[in-house]
């Protein structure tokens, strides 16, 4: 009997379906299987259909996973392949991240022709990004600065660039790089004076819980240190409720079994921020990262979190 091929859900964007055929590819490698023993399942998300608004408007992570979701709640999908900077930390009841690949450059990538840094923009300038985080830091850094929110496929984004709409902008390096435009960028940020958003340049995984067929299917291409760097990031937004409404940067490296992880909470306009720093073992990651959330709230304290309702 023939079976039947696994059904990979996605969104429908470019780099939506770079990631998916790249699961695919890695998943084909791994088991020796054919392309037919896949079907990919492209599916339009609430955050793909409305863009016209932030999207801490309407309602922040979850707008881009609800439908890949509903159809892996009920057996429709067998996977569903995300960015993992997209995924609410709270997921439905009986679905999971069992898998994430390895991680690429998490690096925020910085593109204009107007200058060749951030800090070297004439006074004034106007900045495009559609992330929270990204419009507090360059606020941060340059308080001069106009930042507008800018939304949109990648493409999208850089011909409103072109066009002169922005002297700038900012997206994930990681993204780029799938979607082989590396090219237009002009300078890539430090990870320290511009930490990256949490599971940002990690392509993740969810599957239904307790599914052992897929749990196998899935195991040879979980990679162990991306799944611990993750782990941590992941524990920090949950201890802060992290959606698309916060400005959260964190990144967890690992090296000889030992997770180091940088975080920061800051003002939506930049002007204040709270940090971070810690290391443990990789087994306890999560928990790293739970923990470093909570003592960063608590050193905020609540008046500090008013700035985010």
């Amino acid at each position: 009997m023939e079976m039947k091929p696994y059904r990979i859900g996605t969104r429908g964007s470019p780099l939506a379906l770079a990631q998916a055929h790249e699961t695919r590819e890695r998943l084909m490698a791994a088991h020796d299987l054919p392309e037919s023993a896949f079907e990919i399942v492209v599916l339009s998300t609430k955050g793909d259909r409305i863009t016209d608004r932030p999207l801490a408007e309407i309602g922040g992570k979850g707008l881009f996973t609800e439908e890949l979701e509903e159809q892996l709640s009920d057996g429709r999908l067998d996977l569903a392949v995300h960015s993992s900077k997209d995924m609410p930390t709270a997921l439905p009841e009986g679905l999971g991240i069992v898998t994430y690949l390895e991680r690429e450059d998490p690096r925020d990538a910085y593109i204009s022709s107007a200058a060749p840094r951030l800090e070297d923009l004439p006074q004034n300038a106007v900045v495009g990004s559609s992330s929270l985080r990204r419009q507090a830091l360059i606020r941060r850094l340059r308080p001069d600065i106009s930042v507008i929110t800018f939304r949109g496929l990648v493409d999208t984004r850089l011909r409103k660039l072109a066009d002169g709409e922005v002297d700038a902008t900012m997206l994930a390096f990681a993204g780029l790089k799938r979607l082989g435009k590396s090219a237009v960028v002009t300078n890539l940020m430090d990870p320290e004076s511009f930490p990256p958003a949490p599971g940002q340049g990690a392509i993740c995984i969810e599957a239904r819980l307790g599914d052992e067929r897929i749990a196998e299917l899935l195991a040879p291409i979980d990679h162990s240190d991306t799944h611990a760097a993750l782990n941590c990031e992941r524990g920090f937004l949950g201890a802060l409720d992290g959606s698309c409404r916060t400005p959260i940067a964190g990144h967890a490296t690992l090296e000889n079994g030992q997770v180091s992880f940088y975080g920061m909470i800051l003002t939506p306009d930049g002007t204040t921020f709270h940090d971070i720093r810690v290391q443990g073992p990789a087994a306890d990651a999560a928990q790293l990262g739970a923990n470093a959330g909570a003592e960063i709230r608590a050193r905020a304290g609540s008046k500090f979190f008013e700035s985010w309702s």
